[in-house]
């Protein structure tokens, strides 16, 4: 099914990044998204805005591209997937970029939703990041910004509208080598030296007011099973009646009528403030050297006896990057070599921070774990980079091998708490095939990413300095010393989570060179300005 407010060709999902040649990553935890299913519809609108820049009040076109389920049950969260916010702004903004130094910006959204449900309303913020670009010598400039929103659920029967805002658009000014222009000026409040925050409004003439979906949710979506609430709204459908007598359940209805649906502010993917992710720098006990970077990793991996995705809030990484060295000998290209080392730091351990998972053991028993990932051994970045000169070719491979024990700490089942012990974990790594296993044996994940680049264009793909995404397939190892009391635990999460199969995506933020300090990559304190989202 495809609704369409109005047409708009949806943008390519290709990546451009700075070249590096190293990378980290991590396993995704337990935690199965909801989804739809009955359906999804896809939503493409196209609508008007006028945005405030230093020169004025300017007009400008955002597209918004999503995906929502046909309809939803009553108390149902549903996330929209696969959003996409398209903003062209006109060449006299370009000319006002221009003006402060900029040769490109990098941007990010927030794009602020009305949630309406009959007389009920909400908000929420869809937040989205985009890919650096080059100011263009002539006509608009284009950013395309994507990220995964608020979970929402309806609190009674009726339609379940989504309606565009008010939008802000945050600009990282570079210059052309990619440093930050000494200019810190704003159209509002700026986020600091070098950007610019451009607030813009939806036109007045904006078709539908900026509507972009309607869910239709309970009862009322499809086939109606009740009457209106005469003393209720008049869009409001019919509830199903109370069992009182005398129309007491017309109360019932009207008061469902009243609740404002609800936003899941921190849901999987949504990236989160900086209030929310531990902190990541170095300190006394870990001081920084020349090649020292951190970064933070989120993520998702199938579970795949839970038929479900699972996600891993963002996490800290601090890196030290190898030198490269001459590879072997290849008659078409020159290859170096570089192996760099990774650790997880969590309050001084190398771990995660504790993160709770919930899923349904057997299809049916709800089992609710908080857990943490923790190193057994340094993780092992090895990147190789490929020369091609005459075809004016650059790869870069990565191949990270991560030794990685999934604790768990406490346990429910069906809401009862279960006393797990103090030594409850996986019997060994995660595992994955490895491609060297000669060179690399024993029991650790391995994750692969790829970056490239042809001579005169940006790289796309991963790399270290701007992130990226890397892939590859897990085994979860059985459980053991799960329980206490003669209580054996074990058996429980072994046949609800063990087992091949499971695949992974990570995505990894901009690094901070903490010895060489970006303004646009680091914050003040030296921790990573950007805090990644995940992706499906």
């Amino acid at each position: 099914m495809k609704a369409k407010p109005a047409a708009a060709p949806r943008p390519s999902r290709a990546r451009a990044r700075s070249t590096s040649i190293a990378a980290f990553v991590v396993l995704a935890a337990l935690v199965p998204t909801t989804a739809s299913a009955s359906g999804t519809q896809e939503v493409e609108a196209e609508l008007p805005y006028v945005c405030a820049l230093p020169s004025g009040q300017l007009p400008a076109t955002v597209r918004v591209a999503a995906e929502f389920p046909v309809r939803a049950e009553v108390g149902e969260a549903f996330t929209p997937s696969g959003v996409t916010t398209t903003v062209e702004l006109p060449e006299e903004a370009v000319a006002d970029l221009a003006g402060h130094g900029a040769e490109g910006v990098r941007a990010a959204t927030r794009l602020d939703v009305g949630v309406a449900q009959n007389a009920a309303t909400a908000r929420a913020t869809w937040r989205g990041g985009a890919e650096p670009v080059a100011l263009p010598e002539s006509g608009p400039l284009t950013l395309v910004a994507r990220g995964d929103v608020p979970s929402v659920a309806g609190r009674g029967d009726g339609d379940l509208t989504f309606s565009a805002g008010s939008l802000a658009i945050d600009l990282a000014l570079a210059a052309a080598d990619g440093t930050a222009t000494d200019t810190a000026t704003t159209a509002g409040s700026g986020p600091g030296p070098g950007s610019l925050t451009v607030d813009c409004t939806l036109a007045e003439d904006a078709p539908g007011q900026g509507l972009l979906a309607t869910v239709p949710v309970g009862t009322g979506a499809g086939a109606p099973t009740g009457s209106p609430s005469p003393s209720g709204p008049a869009e409001t459908s019919g509830a199903p009646d109370d069992g009182q007598p005398d129309g007491r359940g017309d109360g019932l209805r009207e008061r469902q009528s009243e609740r404002s649906p609800k936003v899941l502010e921190n849901t999987p993917g949504t990236a989160p403030d900086r209030d929310d992710v531990p902190p990541c720098r170095y300190d006394e006990q870990h001081p920084p050297t020349s090649a020292s970077l951190n970064a933070y990793i989120t993520g998702y991996t199938n579970v795949r006896k839970q038929k479900a995705a699972s996600y891993l809030p963002p996490s800290c990484m601090l890196i030290e990057q190898g030198e490269p060295v001459a590879g072997p000998l290849d008659p078409e290209a020159l290859i170096f070599d570089t192996v760099s080392w990774g650790d997880f730091s969590y309050q001084g351990r190398k771990q995660t921070p504790p993160f709770r998972s919930t899923f349904l053991s057997f299809d049916f028993v709800p089992v609710t774990a908080t857990m943490v990932l923790e190193q057994t051994g340094p993780i092992r970045i090895d990147s190789r980079l490929k020369l091609y000169l005459l075809k004016g070719l650059t790869t870069m491979d990565t191949y990270v091998r991560a030794p990685l024990v999934l604790h768990v700490t406490a346990l429910e089942v069906n809401g009862t708490p279960l006393d797990v012990g103090s030594d409850c974990r996986t019997e060994t790594s995660l595992t994955s095939v490895d491609p060297d296993p000669v060179n690399f044996p024993g029991d650790h994940l391995v994750l692969f990413g790829r970056g490239e680049q042809i001579t005169g264009q940006p790289a796309t793909g991963y790399q270290l300095t701007s992130g990226g995404v890397l892939s590859g397939e897990a085994t979860i190892p059985a459980f053991t010393g799960c329980g206490t009391d003669g209580e054996d635990l074990d058996r429980l999460l072994t046949a609800s989570v063990s087992g091949p199969g499971n695949e992974i995506k990570q995505v990894q933020g901009q690094t901070c060179a903490v010895m060489n300090v970006n303004p646009l990559e680091c914050t003040e304190d030296l921790q990573p300005a950007q805090i990644p989202v995940a992706e499906h």
